[in-house]
C-alpha cells in the first residue's frame, strides 16, 4: 500500500516543513524513514501491528519512558538531555498518528553524531553497551505511575514456552522429531532451568522491574567521536520484566563472535573476556539498585535466555518454520544447535563466570 509520506510527516510538530523523506533499510519489525526539515532531521516509523497488536499501549509506554529519562537528564546531565530519544508529538498533541487505514505512525528526534553497530567490535564496546543497559534500567527504577503495559504478553515466560514446546513435539506436524532426538532430549533434560527465575519471582525473592527485553548491542547509540554510549533505543519491548533478562540477552548475543546460525559449532563458545566486559559494564551502569539475588543470578540470566531461545528455535523448526524467517533448509535447526552449544558452554564455565561477576562487583 502506498503512503503519502509528506502528509504523514506534516502531522507532527517538526521544526520546519518536511523537505526530504527517505526509507531507512534497517530493522526487521517496523518501517522506518528519515525526514529532513531544513537543518533538522527526524525518524518516522510505522509500527508493525502484527508483532505489536496494541500499538497505542506501546506508545503510552514509550512516551512515559522517554519523558522520564529526559526529565532526569535535564537535572543530572543537561548537556546530554537533548541526545536522549524523544517522542515528537502530533499537531493534536498525541504521541502517535493513526491514518485512515488504521496504521499507527510515530516520530522521534534524530540523534546526531551517533551510530549503532550490528556486530561486536571490541571488549570495550561490549562493556559500554552493557553499561548503557544497566544505566537504562537504573533510570527507570523510579518511574512514577502504574506498571507499564505488557506489549508482548508472556515474552519471557519460559515455563509457558516449554509447555508449548512439549505440545509441538507431541504433535510433530512437520515430521521432524525423528531428526532432532538429541536436541529434544537436551531440552527435556534441562527443563528445570525454565522455572528457576519464575519461581523466585513468585516467592518475591527477586523483583520485577522495567526491562528492555531486547538488550542487543545494536540497540545502543554510541557517540561517533568518543564511542561512549549516548542512549538506548528500540523501546517497543520495554515492559515489566527482570533485570537479569537484559544481562542474559547480552550474554547470549555478545559473548560469542560466531553468528546465531553458525554451522561450524567449534566456533561457538562464550568468550570469558567478553563476558567479563559485559559484567563490568552492566554492574557499573546499574549501580547499587541490583539486589543480592539479582547479582547472584546474572550468569544464570545468560543461561536462561539462551536456553529459552533454543526452545523457541526448536519449537519453530518442529512446527514447520512458521514464525522465524528461514533462508535455507534446516535454518531453524542450525540456530537451535548454535544456542544449544552456547548453553553447554555456559554450563561448563558457570563457576568461573560467577567468579568474574564477583570480581566485577
Amino acid at each position: 500500500m502506498a503512503h503519502d509520506f509528506p502528509f504523514l510527516a506534516r502531522q507532527f510538530r517538526t521544526r520546519g516543513e518536511p523537505t526530504d523523506i527517505a526509507a531507512v533499510p534497517v530493522g526487521h519489525i517496523n518501517d522506518t524513514f528519515l525526514v529532513a526539515t531544513g537543518s533538522n532531521r527526524y525518524v518516522l516509523q510505522r509500527i508493525n501491528q502484527i508483532v505489536f497488536t496494541k500499538p497505542v499501549e506501546v506508545m503510552a509506554n514509550v512516551a512515559r519512558i522517554t519523558g522520564h529519562i529526559r526529565t532526569k537528564m535535564e537535572t543530572a546531565a543537561p548537556g546530554s538531555a537533548s541526545r536522549q530519544l524523544a517522542v515528537v508529538a502530533t499537531k493534536d498533541g498525541n504521541a502517535y498518528y493513526q491514518d485512515a487505514a488504521g496504521n499507527v505512525w510515530r516520530m522521534y528526534n534524530f540523534i546526531e553524531n551517533a551510530v549503532t553497530y550490528d556486530s561486536l567490535q571490541s571488549a570495550a564496546l561490549a562493556r559500554e553497551a552493557a553499561r548503557m543497559f544497566g544505566w537504562f534500567q537504573s533510570m527507570l527504577v523510579d518511574l512514577p505511575g502504574p506498571p507499564l503495559y505488557e506489549t508482548i504478553p508472556g515474552f519471557h515466560n519460559t515455563p509457558r514456552r516449554f509447555e508449548r514446546f512439549r505440545e509441538v513435539v507431541k504433535a510433530d506436524a512437520a515430521n521432524r522429531a525423528k531428526d532432532t532426538k538429541a536436541e529434544i532430549e537436551f531440552v527435556f533434560a534441562n527443563a528445570a532451568i525454565c522455572h528457576v527465575l519464575y519461581d523466585l519471582v513468585k516467592r518475591s525473592e527477586i523483583p520485577v522491574r522495567i526491562a528492555h527485553n531486547d538488550a542487543k548491542i545494536n540497540n545502543v547509540m554510541f557517540d561517533t567521536g568518543t564511542s561512549e554510549g549516548v542512549c538506548v533505543i528500540d523501546l517497543d519491548t520495554v515492559m515489566p520484566g527482570l533485570s537479569v533478562y537484559d544481562f542474559g540477552d547480552l550474554v547470549r548475543t555478545a559473548t560469542c563472535p560466531a553468528a546465531e546460525d553458525e554451522r561450524d559449532l567449534s566456533k561457538v563458545a562464550v568468550d570469558p573476556q567478553l563476558f567479563e566486559a559485559l559484567a563490568q559494564g552492566f554492574i557499573e551502569g546499574a549501580g547499587p539498585f541490583l539486589t543480592p539475588a539479582e547479582r547472584q543470578h546474572l550468569v544464570f540470566g545468560g543461561l536462561l535466555i539462551t536456553f529459552e531461545q533454543m526452545i523457541r528455535f526448536l519449537t519453530d523448526y518442529l512446527a514447520g518454520d512458521v514464525y522465524y524467517k528461514v533462508h535455507r533448509d534446516d535454518h531453524n535447526l542450525d540456530r537451535t544447535r548454535t544456542q544449544m552449544k552456547l548453553v553447554r558452554s555456559i554450563l561448563g564455565q558457570e563457576e568461573s563466570l560467577n567468579r568474574l561477576v564477583e570480581r566485577a562487583l
